[in-house]
């Protein structure tokens, strides 16, 4: 068997070509692809194209494959799911498969006391999220909180909310009303002018108190605040550690809730259940996607009962919401996290990772700051470390050239690469993975010295 990366016929092969142009054909192309990369199979780690090129896999299909492609138990948990059931819409009847899985996956979960809604995605969980937060309140309470550099999804209510990109919301305007965004504490590029991270952290919490509660809203007119714990797609961002409890005591004080984004951060991926573990917080809803169904469409909201019971029949419901296929899958992941001990995993090659790329950053100019927890790490890259130029050229070239040399690394930010491979990977062949994406580093720090 060849070793991987086996790059047989330099990417896209003549297969990929053939299926890229039918691509553009026959899709809308609304998608913004990261390089010509036509999969079509994976196991482990590792993926292969349709031309027998074989990459090992660094964004797990955009943090979804927390256990690897096609891991045996998932795959027999849905073989076994799809031969006794596959659709009966829950928000009409009932069947078990709904209820085991609720209580696996409040068995996790930092809410103790806690209610589960089933979705079929990250951007419904944030849009039923939306609405339980406006009922709670008997809508008395208009405002929602959220913050610049955010990605909450791409649907009208989510895309409120979302403050990442400018071309995400262009012509989509006017969007839902009354959605505030505050500066993310952001320690590298601190929008204050912060030097150390616990004044950056304090800077964005005095801002909230001292400003938009002074001077914009009143504080009991603000129904909820949506953040992540770590800002995904805004550039894999981990806040100043007093920065989560400050935002947990200003939603204290002014009845507000907090509403946890996990899609990207849930499920393991930083070493925990949940990011926000990591600050010892209790949000007052979860809203969680990707990893949590083993690559089946799903997502969940879960919630404190107090903040779930209001709702009344008929005021939230959807057809495909607990699909029993994809939560069979998802029961098969959690218990697979905790019998493969995966989460001590993600922490011990989460540091590996840190530790090479911290050194490579004493060498290089490139890289400007590391960040991340667990195997959700961003690596910042820069022209010029005292001025902090982003790096927006050389970003789209690394991540072109990784791929030519069969490592599938993605980018987060403005000039971040995004490492987020399956937690089940070798260590192995994670070491080899980020020495090629180190030796391009190199190549390209070179270039931006001349």
């Amino acid at each position: 068997m060849e070793s991987v990366p086996y790059i047989k016929v330099e990417p896209p092969g003549p297969i990929a070509r053939s299926i890229i142009e039918k691509d553009q054909k026959f899709l809308m192309q609304s998608y913004v692809r990261w390089y010509p990369l036509v999969i079509k199979t994976g196991k482990g780690a590792v993926v292969e194209d349709v031309d027998g090129n074989k990459y090992i896999d660094m964004n797990a299909g955009l943090a979804v494959m927390a256990l690897g492609h096609n891991h045996p138990n998932v795959v027999e948990a849905i073989k076994k799911q799809a031969e006794k059931l596959q659709h009966y819409s829950l928000t009409d009847f009932y069947y078990e498969e709904a209820v085991t899985a609720a209580e696996k996956l409040l068995s996790i979960s930092p809410i103790k006391d806690g209610r589960v809604f089933y979705t079929n995605s990250g951007a419904e969980s944030i849009e039923g999220a939306l609405k339980i937060s406006r009922y709670y309140y008997e809508g008395k309470r208009q405002y929602i909180m959220a913050f610049l550099g955010a990605f909450h999804g791409r649907t009208m209510g989510s895309l409120s909310l979302t403050a990442s990109k400018s071309h995400y919301r262009e012509h989509y305007s006017p969007l839902i009303p009354g959605v505030i965004h505050i500066p993310y504490p952001y320690p590298y590029r601190c929008p204050f002018k912060a030097e150390e991270p616990k004044e950056c952290g304090e800077a964005v919490l005095g801002f909230i108190e001292d400003w938009i509660f002074q001077k914009l809203v009143e504080p009991s007119e603000v129904s909820s605040i949506f953040f992540e714990p770590i800002q995904g797609e805004g550039g894999y961002i981990v806040p100043p550690d007093n920065f989560i409890p400050g935002l947990r005591r200003i939603a204290d004080k002014n009845g507000i809730l907090l509403v946890d984004d996990e899609v990207q951060s849930g499920t393991a991926r930083t070493g925990k259940w949940y990011a926000i573990e990591h600050w010892g917080v209790v949000p007052d809803m979860i809203a969680m996607a990707k990893a949590v169904g083993g690559g089946l469409p799903l997502g969940a909201i879960v919630g404190k009962s107090e903040v779930m019971n209001p709702m009344k029949k008929g005021s939230h419901a959807n057809t495909f919401g607990g699909n029993p296929i994809a939560l069979a899958a998802m029961k098969a992941v959690i218990e697979t996290i905790e019998s493969e001990n995966i989460l001590a995993r993600a922490t011990k090659l989460g540091e590996m990772v840190m530790k090479y790329f911290n050194e490579l950053k004493e060498e290089l100019e490139i890289i400007g700051d590391v960040r991340g927890k667990g195997l959700m790490i961003g690596v910042e890259l820069v022209r010029d470390k005292k001025t902090k130029e982003p790096a927006v050229k050389e970003i789209g070239r690394i991540l072109n050239k990784s791929f030519k040399r069969g490592v599938l690394v993605i980018g987060a930010g403005v000039s971040s690469i995004r490492i987020a491979p399956p937690l089940v990977i070798e260590e192995d062949l994670l070491a080899k993975a980020i020495e090629i994406i180190g030796e391009i580093l190199k190549e390209e720090n070179k270039e931006i010295k001349k």
